[in-house]
């Protein structure tokens, strides 16, 4: 199935109109935000991605120009990255990746280094979200990233208001990336009384009821509050918020950044990744793979973050001309591959 959007009459040819894409993931708030407007996104949505199979991929050949890769994205990735890559290459369909994560929490340690190695050999161009990340990639993998901005993924609701000292931290049961849920809570609590406001607990609703007993216990006690979050209520939560915390200690970039810059929230991220280079309003503390959480660090930064006065929304003109930029990048990125391949 083929989706595309027409041109508006008189205006000029968008870059990669009539280009047929794939990509993995099919959809999501990045993938629709940067789509150029012409392009005919190939396919369905659904995980996992079928264009991930390299057999998929040889009996469809003839329907895709482009394929488009989303690397840590919230999907795994093909279970062969060199075999799918080399695929790809056999059918002579030019593959694009954009580098979201640069690492993970996963179960097997340097599975994302050795997915990232091998599609990145092949890739046609790749793309990044900061200067930090096409630095990092060009320091590690010996290829040249260009660097778009992350597009506006919220736009903030008249009807809500933000209350000052209130800081947010979603967490949830223990994992790869936030192995101690109780200790980080224990340390956002400690920054958000001593900066002299309150703590706020985001539990998805689909999750809320493995929550560490250890932290249903600080709400009880009435030391913090624990709200549930339902499916679409994301951004309206982080808007209420003075300052929301980053808790993963293994992050790149994060679409948390984006949507607070949207709405006017302050965010504390963790030192692991390349936050600050997605908006200058961000308070560093130390977390990452190595170090772990240094529980000081992020009470500090949350007192000092709760010292600023809250962001005010970003200018909703400015992220639109963004976004209109970043999908222009995105449609010549797809019709320089398509051209260089037919010259091939």
């Amino acid at each position: 199935m083929t989706h595309a959007e027409p041109p508006l009459p008189g205006l000029p040819p968008t870059p990669g109109a009539g280009i047929r894409v794939v990509s993995i993931p099919h959809a999501g708030p990045y993938v629709d935000a940067v789509l150029p407007a012409g392009v005919v996104r190939v396919g369905v949505p659904g995980e996992p991605a079928p264009w991930l199979d390299r057999a998929h991929l040889a009996a469809h050949a003839a329907e895709v120009d482009v394929v488009h890769l989303h690397v840590g994205y919230g999907h795994p990735g093909p279970a062969e990255p060199e075999a799918w890559a080399e695929e790809l290459q056999r059918l002579g369909i030019p593959l694009v990746v954009t580098v979201h994560q640069l690492r993970d929490a996963g179960p097997a340690p340097g599975g994302r280094d050795a997915q990232l190695a091998a599609v990145l050999a092949t890739a046609e161009v790749v793309l990044t979200l900061t200067v930090g990340a096409a630095d990092e990639i060009a320091e590690r993998y010996g290829r040249t990233a260009i660097v778009v901005a992350h597009p506006s993924l919220a736009v903030p609701d008249p009807e809500l208001g933000a209350e000052r000292g209130l800081v947010g931290l979603r967490v949830g049961p223990a994992s790869g990336a936030v192995p101690d849920p109780v200790g980080m809570v224990r340390a956002a609590l400690s920054g958000a009384l001593s900066g002299g406001g309150r703590l706020r607990v985001l539990v998805d609703a689909a999750v809320a009821p493995a929550l560490d007993p250890g932290i249903v216990a600080l709400a009880d006690a009435g030391e913090l509050e624990i709200v549930r979050c339902a499916d679409g209520e994301w951004a309206g939560q982080l808007q209420q918020l003075h300052v929301a915390v980053l808790p993963e200690r293994c992050g790149t970039h994060s679409p948390d950044v984006e949507i607070c810059r949207d709405v006017g929230t302050r965010v504390v991220a963790p030192s692991c990744g390349w936050f600050a280079d997605q908006w200058s309003d961000v308070v560093p503390y130390t977390n990452d793979e190595r170090a772990g959480l240094d529980p000081v660090s992020l009470a500090a930064a949350i007192g000092a973050a709760l010292t600023r006065p809250m962001p005010r929304p970003a200018d909703r003109g400015w992220r639109e001309e963004q976004r209109a930029a970043v999908r222009e990048v995105h449609g010549e990125v797809y019709a320089q591959v398509v051209a260089d391949r037919s010259w091939a």
